[in-house]
This record gives C-alpha cells, structure tokens and sequence, in this order.
C-alpha cells in the first residue's frame, strides 16, 4: 500500500514554487508522511489571509495529518500561524530547506506538538543559498533556476527582507551546471529567479555583476535555445547586461520591471532608487537595443500619501514606457514597515486607481496583439495548442504541436489575450 506522502500547497512568487520543489525531495528523501505543507507569501496582506483560509480548509478535508507551515509569512508572523488550532508546527525559511528538519520529523512523527511549536531563527544570520536542491523546475518546456536568496534594500512598503533575509547568490558555477543538465533533459527554455536579481553576485569572489553571468550562461551553454530573466530592478541594471540584451539572440526580450510607482515623490517615500526619468530612459534604451523588446511592471495603487496627481502619473508611466504587462498591487499596510505608519489613501481610492491601471495594462496588451498580426516568431509550446513567443505572449493554435518544442508560427490574429497562429 503506497504511503500517504506530503501534499504541498504554495502562494506567491516563483521562488517559493522553487523552493516547494526542494522540500518535496527533502521530505521525499526523509520518508516523511501524512503532512500538509503550506509554503505561504508575505507581500500582501491578502496573500497572508488566503493562506489562512487555505489551512483551515485543509484541516477539514484532512483531519489526520499534521500540518506545516512555512514560507514568508511564517518567517515574519510566526506566532499568528501558531495560534491557529489547525497548525502543528511553523518552520522558517531557513529551516524549511534543510534536509535534517524534514529528517527529524519522519524519525519521531509525534515530534510535531512535542515540542515547540515555532521553529524560526533569524534570518538575517543566513548566508548561504539552497541553488544546489534541484536542477529548476517547471513544464516540459521551461525550467526555472534559482540563482538569488533575500534582498539588501529596505523599500518602506516592503516586508520580504525580513522574511528573506539579506542578499545572497548562487556561485555562477553552480548555475551553469545547473543549467547543462536542464539542457540535457531537453528543457528549451530556462528563467533565472530570484528575489533581487540584479543584485546578484555582490557578495561572491570579485564581485561579478548579473550580466556576467547572462553570458557565461549562454556562452558556456550553447545548446540552450533560449535564457529569460524573470524579473529586474533597472537602476541596477549592469553594462554586461545591457550588451547582452543588444548582442544575444538567445536572451529573450522580455523583461519585467520593478517600478512601484512613477511618482519621484513618492517613489522617495517609497525609499526606490530610481526616478521617473530614470525608469524613462532605462526603456527606451533597452527598446533601442532590442526594438522588439517588451516590458513587464509591478506599480502599486493608492501608497500612502498618494494624491490623485501622483497616481497620473504612474498612470501615464504606462505609456510613457510602453509598459505591456502590468501587475497591479492595490496597496495593503504590512505590520512592521514604515508604510504602514504614513498617512493611509482611503480604500475605495485605492481600488479604484487599481482598476484604472488594470485596464490600461489591458490597452496596451490589446496594442500589443494587434501589432504582431503578420508576424513570425518562435513559439515554444507549453501544451498542444499554446506556446509563448519571444516576448512572453500566449499564442494558440488549431492544431496540435510538439509540447517542449519551439515552432515557427506567422500570427494571424488574436482573441481573448491570446495570439493566433498557422
């Protein structure tokens, strides 16, 4: 009879999906049953509310299994997931990834509720990485690959830091080897991931900048057709990084953008180190390095002390970089962060702003379709009948195609956010 192995259930970031692939082989390799791990998100408060519910609701369903929780949200609120009936026991984000936790568990089962409930050091005093759990995970066709931990920068609105800890890097070593055995699996696509990407390498030998390692991914590994970077913060962005965007075909153009708002006032409160003309400029040479280029964006709605003045002009950040896919935060205090102690914008201003962001993203997405009509790309197929372009858009097709495969494709249309294709 097969042994009621662990179920996980996991909010937020690819980071945390990344590291939820590392604990199914800890506890897989520990023996460990019967236990339900949530790996929550802290970034928001309604984040933290959902992975309540979910716990509560994964109580009722099973009622004999012990139940974990890990992640952001329990590394910054321990004792409110303590205090929950339903919860056996609360491990950190340190502690969630070492192969002895997890081993101690499946050796005395009955130690959840022995002991203490709380099992969370300070993760400030961590210095190393979990790259080297897993070689990424993901489809057939797209693996992720975590070469960052933690984030040095102290943004007002952000509590991550404190669940994350500081910035840490994977060794560039570590990565491309990573990164040849995903190729050797057949993976045509790898995202590199991390909390603060551009920070990466300021705390390895020498100092290596995350350009470096773009092209020593892609020149040590030349078989892999296509590299993605997840997710940037542009002021950092490093000159090697800029010429690969300019000279390597195989680095995407696509990138996401932590923005937050594009208001220099509020961006200052915001504690951002970039303004407007900086995120303006930043765009527009990237664009002219690589005019197919497209651009993601995180931008928050109604930060504290947001008159509507400044939120035009997050709004008109839109358009003034050509922003594509947005992801809209209506913003939402978090115990703890400096944010949460300045004048509060009322809550249906908030979401209103919100909705007006969304349904400018939605305009610009809509532009977008329309401008690739008669256009070929390379598509690597996610399923049968959909695969993403170069520039990260969801392309569907009549006919079934080779999953993991990248296939030529001449678009020649678009409906419901989606391309068409032959």
């Amino acid at each position: 009879m097969d042994r009621p192995v662990p179920r996980f259930t996991t909010f937020g970031c690819r980071l945390n999906a990344w590291e939820t692939e590392a604990m199914k082989a800890l506890t897989d390799a520990a023996g460990l049953e019967n236990v339900e791990v949530v790996n929550t998100c802290a970034v928001t408060a309604e984040a933290v509310r959902k992975a309540r519910q979910d716990i509560r609701r994964l109580r009722r369903d099973n009622p004999r299994a012990k139940i974990v929780v890990t992640g952001c949200a329990a590394q910054t609120e321990p004792e409110r997931f303590a205090e929950m009936d339903e919860v056996d026991l609360v491990l950190g984000n340190a502690e969630k990834m070492q192969a002895e936790t997890w081993a101690r568990l499946a050796a005395a089962p009955d130690f959840i509720g022995q002991t203490e409930k709380v099992m969370v050091d300070d993760i400030m005093t961590v210095r190393e990485t979990a790259g080297h759990l897993i070689d990424g995970f993901g489809t057939r066709s797209r693996a992720f690959v975590h070469i960052q931990n933690g984030c040095d920068h102290r943004c007002t609105f952000c509590i991550i830091p404190f669940g994350r800890g500081n910035s840490r890097s994977v060794p560039a070593g570590v990565v491309v080897e990573q990164t040849q055995r995903l190729v050797a699996r057949g993976y045509n696509e790898v995202v590199l991931t991390g909390v603060d990407l551009t920070s990466w390498g300021a705390d390895l030998p020498g100092a290596p900048r995350l350009g470096d390692l773009v092209r020593r991914i892609l020149t040590l590994v030349p078989d892999l057709p296509r590299l993605r970077i997840s997710s940037i913060d542009s002021i950092e962005a490093d000159p090697a990084l800029m010429a690969a965007i300019a000279e390597e075909e195989r680095l995407m153009p696509h990138l996401h953008l932590s923005l937050q708002s594009g208001d220099d006032l509020i961006l200052k409160r915001m504690k951002r180190r970039h303004s407007r003309a900086d995120v303006i400029r930043f765009c527009a040479e990237a664009r002219r390095l690589r005019p197919e280029m497209t651009f993601g964006a995180d931008i928050i709605a109604g930060f504290p002390t947001e008159t509507e003045g400044m939120f035009e002009n997050s709004l008109a950040l839109v358009e003034d970089c050509g922003l594509t896919w947005l992801h809209v935060f209506p913003y939402s205090p978090r115990p703890g962060t400096p944010a949460a102690r300045m004048p509060q914008v009322g809550g249906a201003a908030i979401k209103a702003r919100a909705a007006r962001l969304r349904a400018a993203g939605e305009a610009r997405v809509a532009r977008h379709l329309e401008d690739q009509v008669g256009k070929t790309h390379q598509v690597l197929m996610e399923s049968a009948r959909m695969g993403r372009t170069e520039q990260f858009t969801e392309v569907a097709f009549d006919t079934d195609r080779p999953e993991g495969r990248i296939v030529t494709a001449t678009i020649t249309g678009h409906a419901g956010g989606q391309l068409r294709a032959v």
